[in-house]
């Protein structure tokens, strides 16, 4: 086994820091358990499957992943932003498809940790990001809407598959009474969400509401739609079934998914390091952990897995430090499945319609989205198409516009930087100097630029002497070295001889390979301080005056 494939799997010193920290991870696991419950179910039934299988997923994949994954305080499991990509998987290929998704997706993500891809979060933009946010946040608060507005949730099949259109065109089936319960049930379990922190930021907000709200409504009959029952225990596992036909039509589908649960976990994982002395994370051993969670996911019927940044900044604030409290989080959850299934069925869909709600207001921040709209014109283009365009078509396809967006504004940006800009000759003027043209290259010099500084530098007419400064050239790429040896040989073909000054030692090697001063007339035209060029400069244009 080589030494790179076993910095993928854990090691002993993942629980290095566990001797000291065990007290804090059972209390943050416990915490995480309960903060998770109402999300967990709430995201099963919200997908189109049930509350079991995100318990089911809650419970496997977040064990695995804590295992596995390449943070120590991840907390994985069930999440909003799979749920949206879940819905229309369900609508088309039906609810046995995600456990054969699910499987695929794990293999897609595990494969990418392999070929070490986890660096690759990091050219995701922060403003693609939040836009990103936003339009999940979106999407889950319009599709918890035609469950309050009806008891008969199968009609949401017959409304658009978009989030948003489909809320709107509930509206057609509103049971008035009905929806004054439901709503009823949402206001309640918010104001227990928003309110129980103020008491004291222990108290589990969302489990207070939806205990508040089953107990009122066992009590008084209220006529709200329930979970249903639950099993008493875990699924026993099994391989999903897959033939051919079954993996070329949800390999498309498989695909986002996995490049959503690669996405988020990193995110998530690169956010939870960044909130405490929690240790380092690697991203590629984090993609294996997620991947082999939801491979272990879709064996006991549950969804796919990935980081949960709410339920990872639960567990550090709450003193989490180790593995340990990710997996105490799971066996809350098994504890529930396994003594509370029955009182849980209780649980009124409106509630976790509530507590989802909340929680995607919660994924919004005002703050950071005046930040962006306020930052430049490019970001605040890159955040707002990001955001329209996940809410209106696919998460993934808003990822790739929002980076294309932001890649094509830095671009523009880099080649406005590139600059070359015509300097007087220092000291006193001598006869000739009028015939010397010193020309400054500033900023990066790419592709993105080549043409303009070339067509630029070309314009340059009566003069016998041109010295290109070099010393402030930053990034340059093989088309502006190209461009470089182009310009010098155009010059010198019109009699004009170019003399190079400064060409710093990360260029040298670029300048040589390409023919940049292999161009130049001879080798002595390449200087290290200007003082030496303007003198040789004057001395050509001395030497051609007199042959004149």
């Amino acid at each position: 086994m080589s030494r790179g494939f076993r910095g993928l799997l854990p090691t002993g010193s993942d629980y290095a820091l566990m001797r000291r920290t065990w007290r804090g991870d059972l209390i943050a696991g416990v915490t995480v358990g309960i903060v998770a419950l109402p999300l967990a179910l709430g995201f099963g039934v919200s997908s189109g499957l049930s509350a079991e299988a995100g318990l089911v997923t809650a419970v496997i994949a977040g064990i695995v992943a804590a295992v596995f994954g390449g943070s120590n305080v991840q907390v994985s499991g069930p999440t909003g932003a799979m749920v949206v990509v879940l819905v229309p998987i369900v609508a088309v290929h039906g609810p046995a498809a995600v456990a054969v998704v699910s499987l695929l997706a794990g293999v897609f993500v595990l494969a990418a940790g392999a070929l070490r891809l986890g660096r690759a979060v990091s050219f995701i933009p922060w403003p693609v990001i939040e836009g990103f946010t936003l339009g999940i946040a979106v999407i889950i608060f319009a599709q918890q809407v035609p469950s309050l507005v009806s008891p008969y949730t199968a009609a949401a099949n017959e409304h658009s598959s978009n989030a948003v259109v489909a809320a709107v065109q509930s509206f057609t089936r509103l049971d008035a009474g009905y929806a004054v319960w439901a709503l009823g049930a949402v206001a309640v379990v918010a104001i227990c969400m928003l309110g129980a922190p103020r008491l004291h930021r222990a108290i589990p907000g969302s489990l207070v509401g939806i205990v508040v709200v089953a107990a009122v409504s066992l009590a008084v009959a209220a006529p709200l739609a329930r979970i249903g029952a639950l099993p008493a225990s875990l699924p026993a596992p099994a391989l999903p079934a897959i033939d051919l036909a079954t993996l070329g039509q949800l390999a498309a589908p498989a695909a986002t998914v996995a490049a959503l649960a690669a996405i988020e976990s990193l995110l998530s994982a690169r956010v939870a390091a960044s909130l405490g002395d929690t240790g380092p994370y690697d991203p590629d051993r984090e993609l294996v952990g997620q991947g082999l969670a939801s491979i272990g996911s879709s064996l006991f019927g549950g969804m796919p897995a990935t980081g949960a940044i709410a339920r990872t900044a639960v567990n550090v604030r709450a003193g989490g430090r180790s593995r340990l409290a990710a997996v105490t989080h799971s066996l809350v959850l098994l504890g529930v499945v396994l003594v509370v299934a029955g009182p849980v069925g209780q649980i009124p869909l409106a509630a976790l319609a509530g507590v989802l709600m909340v929680t995607a207001v919660r994924m919004v921040h005002a703050d950071t989205v005046r930040a962006i709209v306020r930052s430049t014109r490019a970001d605040a283009a890159a955040f707002i198409a990001t955001a329209v365009i996940t809410v209106s078509f696919d998460l993934i396809v808003a990822v790739i516009i929002g980076v294309a967006f932001a890649g094509f504004f830095a671009l523009r940006g880099m080649s406005r930087a590139s600059r070359v800009r015509r300097e007087e000759l220092r000291g006193h003027s001598q006869p000739g100097d009028e015939r010397i043209a010193i020309l400054r290259f500033d900023g990066p010099l790419s592709f993105t630029s080549a043409d303009r500084i070339f067509a630029e530098v070309d314009a340059i007419r009566d003069v016998s002497v041109v010295i290109m400064r070099m010393s402030q050239l930053e990034l340059v790429d093989a088309t502006g070295a190209h461009m470089l040896g182009e310009v010098v040989q155009s010059l010198e073909r019109r009699g004009i001889t170019v003399l190079i000054k400064g060409v710093q030692p990360r260029h040298a090697g670029l300048f040589r390979t390409v023919g940049v001063l292999d161009a130049l007339r001879h080798h002595n035209h390449l200087f290290v301080e200007l003082p030496a060029a303007i003198a040789h400069a004057r001395s050509h244009v001395r030497r051609e005056s007199a042959t004149a």
